[in-house]
């Protein structure tokens, strides 16, 4: 192990690595269940912002944009804590989750299963219930 890696893996400075599109993948989970929420991505602005602040910020690669989140939904994360994976390549955020996590209004993005079937698989809906209708509060 190289003096730099154990220092990333063992020392306790926060040197976040970023992928080549600048970004660290981050999971946010609820803290008062442990659910899993949603799967996103944040830049080094986001990283900065969310940790200022103490709520969550992402970057959106499809939009190319930095959002916070609940900012058009209403549907906000708190942050209570954050961790680093041993690389420091993706980051855990432990939220106070206001509503729904997800843009299709359920609680996380997480609503369907994944099942063997012949061969293969299939989704079948699991917790998959609307908090809140999509169409209404992003105005598609």
């Amino acid at each position: 192990m190289s003096a730099h890696s154990h220092e990333i893996e063992e020392g306790l400075s926060f040197q976040p690595r970023f992928d080549a599109a600048g970004l660290v993948t981050c999971v946010a989970t609820d803290v008062a269940t442990g659910d899993v929420l949603m799967v996103a991505h944040m830049n080094e602005e986001a990283l900065r912002k969310t940790i200022a602040t103490g709520e969550a910020w992402y970057f959106s690669r499809s939009r190319n944009a930095l959002w916070r989140k609940g900012e058009t939904s209403g549907q906000t994360q708190r942050v209570i804590e954050m961790r680093t994976d041993c690389d420091q390549d993706a980051v855990w955020i432990r939220v106070e989750q206001i509503g729904a996590a997800c843009h299709t209004g359920r609680r996380s993005c997480f609503y369907r299963k994944v099942e063997a079937e012949g061969g293969g698989a299939k989704l079948v809906f699991s917790g998959a219930e609307r908090l809140f209708d999509p169409d209404a509060v992003y105005k598609k």
